[in-house]
């Protein structure tokens, strides 16, 4: 079988360029979840009616956060990518945060932002600061928004640049191989 999307490599082994696993499409109403018990995308919710993603959702592959799921990644594109789509992208930076269940404890959950390495809108877009105005603004509004639909709370904790953001990732990769060994194992 081939291997699971989460445990596939961080980088491209061509290119270098980070990989980023495509769960919810940009203007989706849906939200979708890869499990790795199915190899396959879940529908996890439907967002209420008027709520979408603002851009592609998703994940960077081999990677763990401080929630146990592979770290969030924000993509910006010029058009929506589909569910499952792997995609090569440029980091621009992180939205650091913590994000608390219902009657749980706070733990981080960072939200890594990137352009796609195909983009053609957002190409010019290198750091936080390329983004237009109140963007980033608007982006954490949607995470608080959307967390409290689900009784959950999203708490923005700082926006840091892309050497900072890659240190998550690092920080990602090293939680991945501790608690998977032997790396990249296949499905099944």
């Amino acid at each position: 079988m081939p291997p699971l999307l989460s445990r596939l490599p961080t980088t491209d082994p061509k290119t270098g360029d980070l990989l980023a696993v495509v769960e919810t499409p940009k203007d989706s109403p849906n939200k979708y979840d890869y499990d790795d018990s199915y190899a396959a995308f879940k529908l996890a919710e439907v967002m209420p009616k008027g709520s979408y993603f603002p851009y592609d959702f998703g994940f960077i592959p081999s990677t763990l956060g401080d929630d146990g799921d592979p770290l969030d990644v924000l993509v910006f594109m010029d058009e929506p990518a589909p569910v499952g789509c792997v995609l090569t992208i440029r980091l621009i930076g992180a939205i650091e945060a913590k994000q608390q269940e219902k009657g749980g404890d706070w733990e981080r959950n960072d939200r890594l932002l990137a352009v796609a390495i195909h983009a053609h809108t957002h190409a010019h877009i290198e750091e936080l600061d390329d983004l237009r105005p109140r963007l980033l603004d608007e982006i954490e509004a949607f995470f608080s928004h959307y967390n409290q639909q689900k009784g959950k709370r999203f708490k923005t904790l700082n926006r840091c640049g892309p050497k900072k953001a890659l240190k998550i990732i690092d920080n990602g990769m090293a939680a991945f191989l501790k608690k998977h060994p032997n790396g990249h194992e296949k499905a099944g």
